[in-house]
């Protein structure tokens, strides 16, 4: 591809935002492959968690992704004092969200493991790590609001440097509380807490002190004015995470349900998926800082020019990440796993992980764009249909004895529906500016 004027203003945003997507699942990456040195059960309880938080919390992601497009339209227009307002209520959000959350997953913690189909030593073992880890959530959601305010300003560094020193803790408090005290899975859960909760701590400061990028956020009276924006998006956006996430937790239940090792297998398979799509995710990311921006200034030809200028970065990208994770990936299971099933059934996974690279990238962009544009309803909609299609496939997993391919052919056609939902909405999206 030739360059282009605009190539440059998506570098700006695109490779920090990068850096830290890419660093981002590296917490739960790091996990899976200190616990999978333990044992097949902790690494499978490990999944069955990691699905619940999933669930769990990334349905409050309205929290980066509401407050990215309006800080950003603020910014353009030269508003600070508007800003600090959104921020400083964003962030206020976030703390009464997140101890809900945490309440609500101490004391549902075994009735959710046992929808999740966790059963004896695995729900045990799980039951542990989830009570634990439950306690990160107002940190969780802290970040959010963090990564979601730096990137409303056109910055994608700072979120960069906090991410990669969180993602630094969690590194050295594994082995130390796994192996060293021997804590096992109770240690991974305690690092990734501490982890997650510096991190947080970090981005108040910043946020509070102010940087070369952001005003800072003073501290004011909480006005309901201000928080319904956000609480309408959130609306939209909550229910689009929950179809979202609650697939991808369907799945794993469904894996659950075909054994320990299966499970495993999902696990890292899963892990691996999301960390080669979440990479694309920053193309995403500038989209929907420079989108929001050009639509705060009313330059709506240039807002189109950039969306169009991402989806082909996007094909790009996710085609070679498809073919060096189909050259590389045999090499990454002893990483995760010495157990001969599971190794086994990582391999078979193996080619649905690589060809969906390509449909993830362009999905993840126009996502993006979308948030940009504050199309938060449409892609409410759009995930509703995306999810029945994927439920559909994965809900025959087991009448039909498909196995864990058929859990596979069931999250490929989540994500094709997708593709086709917004490619459809996409042209709409511009007819309607104009």
């Amino acid at each position: 591809m030739r360059l282009s004027p605009t190539d440059r203003e998506i570098a700006a945003l695109a490779v920090p935002a990068l850096g830290a997507l890419a660093a981002d699942p590296l917490v739960s990456l790091v996990d899976t492959a200190f616990v999978g040195q333990t044992g097949v059960v902790p690494l499978a309880a490990l999944g069955v968690c990691t699905a619940v938080f999933g669930f769990a919390f990334l349905a409050f992601n309205f929290l980066a992704y509401g407050t990215t497009p309006l800080v950003a339209g603020a910014h353009a227009r030269g508003e600070g004092d508007e800003v600090s307002r959104l921020v400083w209520h964003a962030l206020a959000l976030a703390l009464g969200a997140g101890l809900l959350a945490m309440a609500a997953l101490e004391v549902f913690a075994v009735p959710v493991l046992r929808v999740m189909g966790a059963s004896g030593a695995l729900l045990d073992e799980a039951l542990v790590y989830l009570r634990i880890r439950a306690l990160a959530a107002p940190a969780v959601l802290v970040i959010m609001v963090g990564h979601g305010a730096f990137r409303g300003a056109q910055d994608t560094r700072t979120p960069l440097w906090v991410t990669l020193g969180l993602n630094l803790v969690n590194l050295v408090l594994d082995p130390l509380l796994i192996f060293g005290l021997g804590w096992g899975l109770a240690g991974a859960a305690w690092a990734t807490v501490i982890a997650q909760a510096s991190g947080a701590g970090v981005f108040v400061w910043l946020l509070l002190r102010g940087t070369r990028t952001a005003p800072p956020v003073r501290r004011q009276r909480l006005q309901w004015a201000v928080i319904r924006p956000l609480v309408q998006i959130g609306g939209d956006l909550a229910l689009r995470v929950a179809l979202l996430v609650g697939t991808l937790t369907f799945a794993t239940a469904v894996a659950a349900r075909l054994g320990t090792r299966a499970v495993a297998a999902h696990q890292v398979a899963r892990e691996l998926w999301l960390f080669l799509a979440l990479v694309v995710d920053a193309l995403a990311v500038a989209g929907q800082a420079l989108v929001a921006r050009y639509r705060g200034m009313d330059e709506m030809a240039k807002a189109r020019e950039v969306s169009d200028r991402l989806l082909a970065f996007g094909l790009v990208t996710g085609a070679a990440l498809g073919i060096a994770f189909w050259l590389g990936g045999p090499w990454l299971i002893g990483l995760f796993t010495d157990d001969p099933e599971v190794a086994s059934g990582v391999a078979m996974l193996f080619p649905f992980v690589a060809a969906m690279q390509p449909l993830n990238a362009l999905v993840f962009v126009w996502d993006g764009v979308f948030m940009g544009a504050e199309r938060f309803r449409f892609l409410a909609l759009a995930m509703c249909v995306s999810a029945l299609v994927g439920c559909a496939v994965i809900a025959l997993v087991l009448p039909l004895g498909l196995g864990l391919a058929g859990v596979w052919w069931g999250i490929t056609a989540f994500m094709a529906a997708r593709l086709a939902t917004l490619a459809v909405g996409y042209r709409g999206l511009w007819r309607a500016a104009a």
